[in-house]
């Protein structure tokens, strides 16, 4: 058997009728990866972008908005080596996204809507998280583009932190389906 990231989480796991699963009460690391990015929720994305990246000397790899086919809102993601940070702020709030980011806001001001996890198998991170006791936000779902295809998890761990659980094993877009290359400011 080839070793993979994912198989010390599966050291004495047990078979469940949806197939091999962690037993909920053995302690082991969530099999995972790096942070993906830190996506902060902001009044205005394009005047933090610009900030942060004179500021901090990131550069802007990728974007999404209204242009891109997102009416709800608009997004920035800046990068440097090991770093990847998304500003988002909304544009309307006549959907779930631009209500959920409109709130988020009105309650806490700018700040960390999400600390995007990346995993080798969303399917199976997600399942041992909801397991453990983390949340079910949204389960496992594939987004795809000409780029190719992301698999996508949502969880909200106790304390209320909201991590969304990234398998991009598939994709070579900048950053996420309906993203688009940062052409700069």
């Amino acid at each position: 058997m080839t070793e993979t990231a994912a198989e010390p989480a599966l050291s004495g796991a047990r078979l469940s009728g949806a197939g091999l699963l962690p037993d909920p009460a053995e302690a082991g690391p969530l099999p995972m990866g790096r942070a993906d990015a830190v996506v902060f929720a902001v009044a205005d994305a394009a005047r933090a972008a610009r900030r942060y990246c004179a500021a901090l000397g990131l550069r802007c790899t990728a974007y999404a908005g209204p242009e891109t086919g997102d009416p709800e809102a608009r997004s920035y993601v800046l990068a440097a080596p090991g770093t990847r940070i998304v500003l988002t702020s909304p544009v309307r709030a006549t959907g779930p996204r631009g209500r959920e980011l409109t709130a988020y806001l009105d309650r806490h001001g700018d700040g960390v809507l999400d600390l995007a996890v990346s995993v080798p198998d969303a399917y199976y991170a997600y399942d041992y998280a909801v397991d453990r006791g983390a949340l079910s936000l949204a389960e496992p779902h594939e987004v795809r583009d000409d780029y190719g295809s992301v698999v996508l998890a949502t969880i909200e761990v106790p304390g209320g932190t909201r991590h969304t659980l990234v398998d991009r094993a598939g994709y070579a877009g900048p950053y996420l389906p309906g993203y688009v290359p940062c052409r700069g400011f």
